[in-house]
């Protein structure tokens, strides 16, 4: 996963929830069931992506492709593990806290199969940071225990970098190229907005922390402004792929 250009956590101050370690904030239940959402969420997420990029590096055009995504995919494994360890540590069964975000997921991979290699790496790079832009601004809002372990979870694999390198090298070698991966990657930017606002609409804890019941939540204004920055990221890392938002 990549870090954003928008990354508000470093620079907020912390007051609230986020101001608390999970001690003190889960006391708190439906804070605490929003939270066990969230890592939920996140920890499948993990999950797929440790076997999209396996089986994205069957589709790799040279050895040291394939070993790189093989690389990166068992980056994405530990992340998941932690995860799952963390939900265990604060009493959630990792499967049931995983399980209310199978078919949303599923479905947005299934919407989103890459057709060859480069959709496969616009895919990784665009997506994934989406999700990750989505998780930061959340985590901001989150007691430090939680937002540490979120903020690590979504350190880069190294995956930005060489997406970049590989998708400009082949639309260097055929401009042609960039025109179908743009359409792609607006393709990918639409599901994935839909599919962040289906999960979080479907799990009445985690909306009602993200809307400002729980915890320092977003006001409806904020909630627009988080989803602009998110549209903002997401041009910015286009340009960094050579194509056009």
């Amino acid at each position: 996963m990549t870090t954003p250009d928008n990354a508000s956590d470093a620079s907020a101050a912390h007051t609230g929830v986020a101001a608390q370690d999970w001690v003190k904030a889960s006391v708190d239940p439906q804070y605490r069931a929003a939270v066990v959402d969230l890592i939920g969420a996140l920890a499948y997420g993990e999950l797929a992506a440790f076997e999209r990029l396996a089986e994205d590096a069957k589709l790799a055009p040279t050895l040291a492709d394939k070993a790189e995504l093989a690389k990166m995919a068992s980056a994405e494994f530990h992340h998941f593990e932690q995860l799952r360890d963390r939900l265990t540590e604060i009493g959630a069964e990792p499967t049931q806290a995983m399980e209310p975000f199978v078919a949303a997921l599923d479905g947005f991979h299934k919407q989103t199969a890459p057709s060859d290699w480069l959709e496969g790496l616009v895919k990784a790079y665009v997506g994934d940071s989406i999700a990750s832009d989505f998780y930061r601004e959340v985590a901001a809002r989150l007691d430090s225990d939680t937002r540490g372990l979120v903020l690590a979870v979504l350190d880069d694999t190294g995956h930005a970098s060489f997406a970049v390198e590989k998708v400009r090298a082949a639309i260097d070698a055929d401009p042609r190229v960039g025109g179908r991966l743009a359409l792609w990657a607006r393709r990918l930017m639409g599901e994935a907005l839909s599919q962040s606002q289906r999960v979080v609409a479907d799990r009445d804890a985690l909306s009602t922390m993200l809307v400002g019941g729980v915890a320092d939540g977003f006001d409806l204004a904020e909630v627009g402004r988080m989803f602009s920055r998110i549209t903002e990221a997401h041009t910015k890392r286009m340009a960094a792929l050579g194509l056009a938002a």
